[in-house]
């Protein structure tokens, strides 16, 4: 039961993730190379809160605050580049913490934090935790999509030049998307600095951030539910199968390009596709 909760717990906090970043880059079309970063932010603020005897659920909020006011930091600073420019500014972000984590004997530095505390009632606690921040987040995302904010991002997302002359304010809309996307990315952090009860600078690498863009391509860019997909399964290949650890990055590598040579809208575009096809097929001839 014990393996269980951890697989469970490791897919949420995984979804909720992949899920932040899709508000950012699935969303409002904004690419981020540095999501990572936010994610370790919620991972410090949580774990240093937590060891000071603040709940974790309480500790969350902070953590969630931090990762997104550093988020609307990002995004000022990110308003007027886009696409690759972009990318490569928020790249630098990932960079900028890890290096900065490094040098704070406060922080741990190149050690890190061990003997963070489990949370209330031990792994089953955290699961449901962990499941309830995920919903939440779930719920917002939908309420996003069916809201005049969804239609803002859609249509930046398409062209932001003609978002603006429709009278679309574009940079607000684009720093709520870092704000929101960011603090979802800290709330994960925080999440998983007690799941694994430690936490150190490259936890929290370009490869973390390039993983969890992955799983947004993979799972359908701007889809909630074929990213959530594609976040669960892929958090917990290494766990099943220890070869998929050791090749990770070549994986994952195989997996977006083949995404983008047979299924640029990802799991969620095939599955619409093969529904569409069954649905044609059993059409009176």
């Amino acid at each position: 039961m014990a393996y269980e909760i951890v697989l469970l717990t490791t897919m949420s906090i995984a979804i909720l993730f992949a899920l932040s970043l899709n508000v950012i880059t699935g969303f409002c079309g904004q690419v981020s190379l540095g999501h990572a970063a936010f994610f370790g932010i919620g991972a410090y603020t949580a774990a240093l809160l937590t060891k000071a005897g603040v709940p974790l659920a309480l500790a969350l909020l902070p953590a969630a605050a931090m990762a997104g006011a550093v988020g609307l930091l990002v995004g000022m600073a990110s308003l007027r580049v886009r696409h690759d420019f972009l990318a490569i500014t928020t790249m630098g972000v990932t960079f900028l913490f890890v290096g900065f984590v490094r040098k704070q004997d406060a922080l741990g530095g190149e050690v890190g934090i061990s003997g963070i505390p489990q949370a209330a009632f031990g792994r089953p606690g955290l699961l449901l935790l962990a499941i309830v921040c995920t919903v939440l987040f779930v719920l917002v995302a939908l309420h996003i999509r069916r809201s005049w904010m969804g239609f803002a991002f859609d249509s930046i997302a398409d062209d932001e030049d003609t978002a603006r002359i429709l009278g679309i304010d574009v940079k607000r809309f684009k720093l709520w998307a870092f704000v929101i996307g960011t603090a979802g990315a800290g709330v994960a952090g925080g999440l998983y600095a007690h799941h694994i009860r430690f936490i150190g600078p490259d936890s929290f690498g370009f490869v973390e951030s390039v993983t969890v863009l992955a799983m947004v391509i993979i799972g359908g860019i701007g889809s909630i539910w074929g990213v959530a997909l594609a976040a669960g399964l892929l958090s917990v290949m290494p766990l099943w199968f220890q070869f998929v650890d050791d090749y990770k990055l070549l994986l994952y590598g195989l997996l977006i390009f083949a995404a983008m040579r047979f299924a640029p809208d990802g799991i969620a575009g095939l599955a619409r596709r093969i529904a569409a096809r069954i649905a044609l097929w059993r059409l009176p001839r």
